[in-house]
């Protein structure tokens, strides 16, 4: 499916890529874009829970994780349908890093394939479902979870591997799937409740 990039999208992007770069968000982006540091984070915190609150705990985490791969395989399924090119082959300027080096695309540059993995956004569906299912799960949290998908957003754009459009798309599906397991969890918590 052929997917137009709007211009109200395209100026976000180079406004974001482009033009409010700057020393410490070339340090600080990558690392919120790491979804190894941010599975790291997730087994860390599930060993204390578990360690401090018992084994139900660990469910929970169990359920934030299955959320997690649902979303991420609902994403897989609407990239292959869209085929969306991502900024960095396909927008001249575009900065993005290769090798884990910065690097530029240059002014004249030449979008480089059909069809790419841009729409939507994986990182941003797979956080925002993290957030709001911690946020649901753990209400005592409160509503700084949210921040994470904020800024993992940001640092999709700042890397050059999506457009706002993108990351927009992945929070709404990220949101539908957290909803829908949510509600899921609470049906299966009544039913089980109700057993003899």
């Amino acid at each position: 499916m052929f997917f137009l990039t709007p211009g109200l999208d395209l100026k976000l992007f180079l406004l974001v890529n482009q033009q409010w770069r700057n020393p410490l968000f070339d340090a600080i982006m990558p690392v919120l874009s790491s979804m190894t540091a941010l599975f790291v984070c997730l087994g860390l915190a599930m060993l204390y829970a578990a360690y401090r609150f018992g084994r139900q705990q660990v469910i929970l985490f169990l359920v934030l994780l299955a959320a997690m791969g649902i979303a991420n395989s609902a994403t897989d399924l609407v990239k292959n349908e869209f085929g969306r090119v991502r900024p960095l082959n396909a927008v001249a300027g575009t900065f993005h890093q290769a090798h884990g080096y910065w690097d530029q695309r240059p002014q004249d540059f030449k979008q480089t394939k059909e069809r790419g993995t841009s729409y939507p956004s994986a990182h941003a569906a797979n956080t925002m479902c993290l957030a709001v299912l911690v946020c649901l799960l753990w209400p005592a949290v409160g509503k700084w979870p949210l921040l994470l998908p904020l800024l993992v957003g940001y640092s999709r754009l700042y890397l050059g591997k999506h457009y706002p459009t993108d990351v927009m798309g992945g929070w709404l599906l990220g949101l539908t799937v957290a909803l829908m397991v949510w509600l899921a969890w609470r049906y299966g918590l009544r039913r089980y409740s109700r057993r003899p």
